[in-house]
């Protein structure tokens, strides 16, 4: 959920509570935020999965800042508070910087994934945002989760250092509004939500579980400008660390509508993980990469028995449209344009042919662990886990088999800035919050 950043000092008031009294600590929620209208989930594939999917009749991405999941709750706090039972405002001591404009604020997201913590904080700009800052750290707060159900000691504490340095950035951007949001490594394990209290113990950081559902939502809006020009149905995907994510959206002039999503618990991190070791030789390698591939078409078959005939319609007259937005993408996208380094301008909007995607996502399964270390953009530390989304890619295109791809650096963390933007922007939103 949005949420606000108290002054340094801790000092604040909430809901007439007097300077100095502690509310007693309760158990955040989690699972918030969803934009799903509820009983629109489908079933879940595959069924020990808390993934899920199902068809969202004409749904806007995009909800009015009056919406539920528009609660402003906070983001930093120098004491684990409870979230309000209904819809509340933050309101902080008077200060300049509460009556400056719109376009002035300054507006934060925070996206701690299965393999990576994300931050970018923003300023608006007309329609749009400008990056004034942001921070990104692998830290694999997943691993082992497949083998154990619950996050290791280890990569908690990877996550924890990551967010401190976040947390700093917050209070040093002076941000207005913020969102901080955790994906499917912490909805599966079973000491998610005692990480996310001790996430807002050491840090302040105010962490959502968000479902799979929202998770789709947010990367939908946050990269659907991308998408190629056209009429019809399209598809936007998100290959993450712990699950991946398809949503079927029909565009229009404002932001798209979903049409149908599925989301199975197979990322990058979780499907290399439940192969396991893997030989060092041929053989080994490509019976390991037709089980990934296996594992990943099963998860999607009721997704892609209910897309069938969209797919169809849509590939009969030419006018089929497939955007993809994670590292698996834009890490192969690196490789199709023989980039010495990752390059963001170069890649972000970027649209390549579906079959050199799928050819470099073939070569990468039969490569050795050094010579994929070898390649630029890969590198030691994407060379373990290139192949699985490898894999899931390979699945997706041949689930909406587009001519072309188009590639995004940009996702969950846009679709909350632009979420924040458009309740910050609307003074007339009971929910809005203003920053000391």
């Amino acid at each position: 959920m949005a949420g606000s950043i108290p002054p340094a000092s801790g000092q604040g008031a909430r809901f007439g509570r007097k300077k100095g009294q502690r509310k007693k600590p309760r158990k955040p929620r989690s699972n918030a935020g969803n934009s799903v209208p509820s009983g629109s989930a489908g079933k879940t594939q595959p069924p020990a999965s808390r993934g899920g999917g199902g068809k969202i009749d004409a749904t806007a991405v995009m909800p009015p800042a009056s919406a539920p999941e528009a609660v402003i709750t906070p983001v930093l706090a120098t004491a684990p508070t409870a979230e309000p039972e209904g819809p509340a405002t933050w309101q902080k001591p008077l200060s300049p910087l509460r009556h400056a404009p719109h376009y002035r604020q300054a507006y934060a997201a925070i996206d701690l994934g299965t393999n990576n913590c994300r931050l970018l904080i923003a300023r608006p700009s007309g329609e749009h945002f400008v990056v004034i800052d942001a921070f990104s750290r692998v830290v694999r707060l997943g691993e082992g989760l497949a083998q154990t159900g619950h996050l290791s000691d280890a990569a908690m504490d990877r996550a924890l250092a990551a967010l401190h340095v976040c947390a700093e950035k917050l209070r040093k951007r002076n941000v207005h509004l913020a969102r901080s949001v955790a994906t499917e490594a912490c909805r599966r394990a079973t000491n998610g939500q005692a990480f996310i209290d001790r996430v807002l113990e050491e840090t302040g950081i105010h962490l959502n579980i968000i479902t799979a559902q929202e998770e789709a939502r947010l990367a939908v809006l946050g990269c659907h400008i991308l998408l190629e020009q056209g009429t019809g149905p399209a598809m936007i995907f998100d290959i993450g660390g712990g699950s991946t994510e398809m949503v079927l959206v029909e565009t229009g002039e404002t932001v798209p509508r979903i049409l149908d999503w599925q989301s199975v618990p197979w990322g990058v991190v979780s499907l290399t993980e439940s192969i396991g070791a893997i030989a060092d030789d041929p053989q080994a390698r490509a019976a390991a990469y037709a089980e990934m591939r296996r594992r990943v078409d099963d998860g999607f078959a009721d997704f892609c028995e209910r897309v069938s005939p969209m797919r169809n319609a849509a590939r009969g007259e030419g006018r089929i449209r497939l955007l993809g937005t994670s590292g698996t993408v834009t890490t192969l996208a690196s490789v199709h344009l023989e980039l010495p380094q990752y390059d963001r301008r170069a890649v972000d909007g970027l649209v390549v042919p579906a079959d050199s995607m799928r050819h470099i996502s073939r070569r990468l399964a039969t490569m050795t662990p050094a010579e994929r270390i070898a390649l630029p953009c890969i590198g030691r530390e994407r060379s373990d886990l290139v192949v699985a989304g490898c894999a899931i890619l390979e699945s997706i295109i041949d689930i909406w088999p587009a001519d072309r791809l188009g590639i995004a650096d940009r996702g969950i963390r846009e679709g909350i800035l632009r979420s924040l933007m458009a309740i910050g922007a609307d003074p007339r939103s009971p929910k809005r919050t203003e920053a000391a």
